[in-house]
């Protein structure tokens, strides 16, 4: 029998919050240049991260408040030992309709199996580039052998959708732009372009770094061929998509820094160490973790979310001289 929604989460400019990012570890077995430093970066102790059963908890508390689409990430979430049994758990809460995951994908030969046995079929592997000393000048580690062998064994046991997400820096992606879409053409994989955004650890980001959306779309239709917006597209959903004019490929554009969507945003995340945060550059957030490990009650986890939510702000502003980076870099957030 499905739990019936109590309620919506609504924040002050009317959207609706139906989306949890949940990132399970703020570790990572790569170095990518635009999240995380090359040395010694600091991590939270394992102790402060939510166990699976404060997840799950946090999860079914928030299904009663509309949530109905969770995103697990991280840091890289299967360096989280055990992660199919945190898939199997939160699949099995009444009200969870769709379940997916963000890898950087190099663990994906040894755990794909284990995570579709348990139930999960949605999956975005992160790769910006096919070129293994570009990867390598990016991520800072190897591994690109064992990402495109985690697509296709992917594509093997049944994952549907599954979406390849790269990156748009500027002096890095402009010539992996049509290489990816070839690649998922070929395949029957999206791929997905996210402009660079300012989260990085050592604070390098500037504006005209960032290779813009239709910069993109203009290198795409040259190097193969004119895309057109797909028809009745989730007005709620990050990603802007577009079709080649041969109906063959499908492209998602994440134009955070150009094209903001925020006045459409339906996310809210949980951090690995149990805050909430109501935006991705959020600069507050709301200590759930306190109110478990206290022996607070579903009620007051269910009153804090809908503080969250309320505070929402209009949008990141970005683009203005009011923009104020986040003391988190994406690692420690969630991606």
């Amino acid at each position: 029998m499905k739990l019936p929604v109590l309620e919506k989460l609504i924040d002050s400019f009317g959207r609706v919050h139906d989306n949890l990012r949940i990132s399970v570890t703020d570790r990572c077995n790569i170095r990518c240049f635009y999240c995380m430093p090359e040395q010694d970066p600091v991590f939270v102790q394992r102790s402060e991260l939510l166990s699976f059963e404060e997840i799950e908890r946090f999860v079914r508390v928030i299904v009663g408040l509309g949530v109905s689409k969770i995103r697990l990430t991280g840091g890289e979430p299967l360096v989280r030992r055990n992660l199919a049994t945190l898939v199997r758990m939160i699949g099995a809460v009444e009200g969870v309709r769709d379940l997916a995951l963000t890898t950087n994908g190099i663990l994906l030969p040894e755990q794909a199996e284990s995570l579709h046995a348990a139930g999960l079929r949605r999956i975005n592997i992160h790769l910006d580039t096919l070129d293994p000393a570009r990867f390598r000048q990016i991520t800072r580690r190897d591994g690109i052998e064992k990402v495109i062998e985690g697509v296709f064994l992917c594509k093997r046991l049944g994952f549907d959708p599954i979406k390849i997400n790269a990156v748009a820096a500027r002096g890095y992606a402009e010539d992996d732009v049509v290489p990816l879409a070839r690649f998922g053409r070929e395949h029957g994989v999206e791929i997905r372009f996210i402009e660079y955004m300012p989260l990085d650890a050592a604070n390098r980001w500037e504006r005209d770094k960032v290779l813009f959306a239709q910069e993109i779309l203009d290198r795409l239709a040259s190097g193969i061929m004119p895309l057109a917006p797909v028809p009745d597209q989730d007005p709620r959903a990050p990603a802007s998509d577009y079709v080649f004019d041969d109906g063959v490929g499908r492209i998602g554009i994440i134009a955070s820094v150009s094209r903001p969507f925020c006045m459409s945003c339906n996310r809210i995340r949980l951090t690995a160490d149990g805050n909430i945060r109501n935006c991705l550059f959020a600069i507050d957030e709301f200590d759930v973790k306190r109110i478990m490990r206290g022996g607070g009650s579903d009620d007051e986890i269910a009153d804090l979310v809908r503080r969250a939510v309320a505070a929402k702000w209009e949008g990141h502003e970005i683009n203005t001289a009011r923009f104020i980076k986040p003391s988190r870099p994406m690692y420690a957030i969630g991606g």
